[in-house]
């Protein structure tokens, strides 16, 4: 099938991307077009597609857009018939969404929540030889981030495409002050397809490449396009109270003045160091710290937090940020290791209390918490937990919750943080992890100006107004409307702290040189997206009545501005006798799995010299033994057959962590498996091929090969679609299976490590506890203290051959 797909990165980024796979359809003709005024992008994604085969098809249109981005129009136009979709109240589309399905109709439209994509998918039957055009709309406000915005377009046709035009515009009252076009999609040939045009407040960036160019791009490895254009840029700022913008009864202020100097911070790292951070997690937080320890200036006062089911502190008290503490805090940071449950209550109000312990005149205050996991000790309760940390915090200082991997209670730390002034953002556990925290750090590390106040005499139903920081590089953005339009009556001024005193800054609307407007400004539709956010991230606060207040308000909002969020869904309706379908947007709480990403620690967990449990599996036909410590042993006898798997497993020592994961079905079995041995040799599987890297260099190697590679400690054995791995006293054969079609991995624990050191089970983590013993189906298995499984693999299936 083709596909039409929209990609984007956080931060202002669009990923703008269409894939085809069936040459039965042609997109004949595929344009993006983006306009952004006053940081507010609108994108136009059309897609023309012709059915080229003598018979009717079903052809599909499916985009991925940024998580901040709301899809605001959708229609699909087939014979010159135009069907739109329609935006309504959550419930009302689910209500039609579910008798569809009642009926035995197809009517969802997939949507999955990624690193930074969300999807949208749907489809329509075409008649012979006829066309359909997809036409997709969505809206959002670019971020400032380090100092300027972005606009990341990927391109990923797959095939050739005769009309393919990429056009960017750009409009800022205020001037552009320099603009960059980068990226994949930008080099050799298709250089030449890119037009640049600089002049003020406008700039033009076209991308037209040919065919001919289009098939010269190298760097795509595929027919036609697959790389991004990069588009970044900011704008000139003339005074300190920045750009004040007003159409139609609506204004919009950004604020982000860079003439300041710096104001010393006091920061408090608290760091998670429970059992689940072991191997890649924790590695990537000891390298992240140490990076962002060596970013502190000297007049900064930084502490340092670990804990696990207890808290301990690197010192008592904050200090200043000199070369021999910094140093003596790196040595502390190196030696931080995984153990025990998780008191994310206990840990966050110690640093509250160190940072109310030591106040540091003409100073900002932050918190700063690293957990991959939910409260497993102390105290659990997490609305108890939430009560304390804020009556602790007591709006004096921010607190930023990172969660670490997709396993975290996500919603339960980005509420904690909009609580106390703060955000929460997810770290994902890929290769570059220990790069997010260092540039979440990047974008608080500057602070110039707190307790910031936006004041707006004749101005009414204002975003949020006051800030408790102010951070180079980045903005402050206020909208709100101009009650009968009056803007001769209408000033802005703002009131704040800066390093050494109070600052003040004020101004009034421009009369001059008015903005052109139009039914539905750019800046309405603003304020219209600000608002609903604001009042998305309010309700998640609140509870009761008030809930609902605002929960009623948000969606007053996106019905009257079409937009798609958590409280609307948009019905795709199709031509007579075809099923409509329903988008909703999902949310970044919700826990998923991609079979790309192995996400590291998520699973099954076994601490260093405590053997509580064992299994052993054997080819072909093979005896499953089972160990209790200190009771019995049961003996059972099975025929060997690939398990029905439901989980992620681990199997980890402190020397040698082995990850699988999972299909994105239950039959799917396992499809990447990665070993990792010390920290700097790594085995990567899937069901592709196999990728070692012995520290120094890196070797692929296909399935279908026959090898035997050894160094000083690896032993590679690859035959028959199994791969005999030996590692120190540790064997294991990972095969390659397939079932229905489905190729998977499926690993057999062959030799268990020597002494009292670790093995791993399959089962599943549901929670964490004090030591107990858990019977799963005739298997007993005593546990430490923070884990527990729910289930072992069923086992079904057959071997490839």
């Amino acid at each position: 099938c083709d596909k039409c797909a929209i990609r984007n990165q956080e931060g202002g980024k669009y990923f703008i991307s269409s894939t085809t796979i069936n040459r039965d359809w042609d997109i004949y003709s595929f344009h993006i077009n983006s306009t952004v005024t006053s940081r507010y992008a609108t994108t136009i994604i059309t897609s023309r597609v012709a059915n080229r085969i003598n018979q009717s098809q079903e052809i599909e249109f499916h985009v991925k857009i940024p998580k901040n981005a709301f899809i605001s129009k959708f229609k699909m136009t087939i014979e010159g018939q135009t069907y739109d979709g329609i935006v309504k109240q959550k419930e009302e589309a689910q209500q039609q969404y579910t008798q569809a399905v009642s009926r035995g109709q197809s009517a969802g439209i997939v949507s999955s929540v990624g690193r930074t994509l969300e999807e949208f998918k749907t489809s329509v039957t075409v008649a012979a030889l006829s066309k359909v055009t997809f036409e997709l709309t969505y809206e959002e406000l670019l971020k400032r981030r380090l100092g300027k915005y972005e606009l990341l377009i990927h391109a990923r046709p797959m095939q050739l495409v005769a009309d393919f035009k990429i056009d960017v515009y750009i409009n800022e009252r205020p001037g552009i002050n320099f603009l960059e076009v980068t990226g994949g999609l930008s080099t050799e040939a298709l250089a030449n397809a890119i037009t640049k045009t600089l002049a003020s407040s406008e700039a033009w960036v076209h991308f037209y490449p040919s065919k001919e160019q289009q098939s010269q791009c190298e760097r795509c490895g595929e027919p036609g396009l697959n790389g991004d254009l990069v588009i970044a840029y900011d704008v000139h700022r003339k005074t300190s109270m920045g750009d004040l913008n007003e159409a139609e009864g609506y204004f919009v202020h950004h604020f982000a003045p860079s003439n300041l100097p710096r104001i010393p911070k006091n920061v408090v790292f608290i760091i998670d160091r429970s059992g689940s951070m072991h191997g890649r997690k924790m590695e990537q937080t000891r390298e992240a710290l140490l990076k962002i320890l060596g970013d502190l200036a000297e007049d900064d006062h930084f502490g340092l937090i670990t804990f696990d089911s207890s808290v301990s502190t690197w010192r008592k008290e904050l200090l200043p940020a000199n070369q021999d503490n910094l140093e003596a805090a790196k040595s502390f940071a190196r030696h931080i290791h995984e153990r025990g449950a998780t008191d994310i209550n206990a840990a966050v109000l110690e640093g509250t209390a160190m940072l109310k312990r030591h106040p540091q005149e003409g100073s900002a205050s932050l918190l700063i918490l690293l957990t991959d996991g939910d409260p497993t000790t102390g105290e659990t309760n997490l609305e108890k937990i939430h009560e304390n940390i804020k009556e602790a915090i007591g709006k004096k200082f921010p607190l930023y919750c990172l969660g670490f991997g997709m396993d975290v209670n996500f919603d339960f730390l980005e509420k904690m943080a909009l609580e106390n002034g703060g955000v929460g953002r997810r770290i994902y556990t890929d290769s570059d992890a220990a790069l997010q925290l260092q540039g979440f750090y990047e974008e608080v590390a500057t602070p110039l100006l707190t307790d910031v106040q936006m004041v707006y005499l004749g101005g009414a139903n204002l975003t949020q107004t006051n800030f408790s920081q102010y951070y180079n590089g980045s903005e402050i953005v206020v909208a709100g409307q101009i009650p009968d339009n009056n803007i001769e009556m209408f000033t802005a001024e703002v009131i704040a702290i800066s390093k050494s005193n109070r600052v003040m800054y004020s101004d009034t609307l421009p009369t001059k040189e008015p903005i052109e407007a139009r039914s539905d400004s750019h800046i309405q539709r603003l304020w219209a997206y600000l608002t609903v956010k604001q009042l998305l991230d309010k309700e998640v606060q609140l509870s009761g009545t008030a809930k609902e207040k605002v929960k009623k308000e948000a969606l007053d909002l996106c019905l009257k501005y079409g937009f798609v969020t958590p409280f609307t869904s948009m019905v795709v309706t199709k031509p007579q006798g075809e099923d409509s379908q329903v988008a909703h947007k999902p949310k970044e709480g919700k826990k998923r799995i991609q079979s790309s990403q192995v996400d590291y620690g998520s699973s099954l967990h076994f601490l260093n010299h405590q053997v509580y449990g064992e299994q052993n599996y054997h080819h072909h036909h093979h005896t499953h033994t089972h160990t209790h410590t200190h009771t019995h042993t049961h003996t059972h006898t099975r025929t060997h057959h690939p398990p029905q798997a439901h989980t992620v497993w681990q199997l980890t020592s402190y020397d040698l962590a082995m990850n699988g994961q999972l299909g994105q079905s239950p039959s799917a079995g396992y499809q990447k498996i990665v070993i990792h041995y010390r920290s700097d040799q790594h085995i990567e599987l899937d069901t592709t091929g196999i990728t070692f890297n012995d520290g120094q260099n890196t070797t692929y190697f296909s399935w279908s090969l026959k090898i035997n590679h050894e160094t000083d400690s690896v032993s590679l054995i690859l035959r028959d679609k199994e791969m005999d791995v030996t590692i120190a006293s540790t064997r294991v054969v990972i095969m390659l299976y397939r079932r229905n079609g489905i190729k998977f991995l499926w690993p057999v624990l062959r030799q268990r490590p020597t002494g009292d050191n670790i093995i791993g089970i399959m089962g599943e983590l549901i929670s964490s506890c004090g030591g107990i013993a858990i019977v799963c189906r005739d298997y007993r298995l005593k546990l430490n203290r923070w884990m527990t499984i729910r289930t072992l693999a069923n086992w079904k299936g057959g071997r490839e051959t």
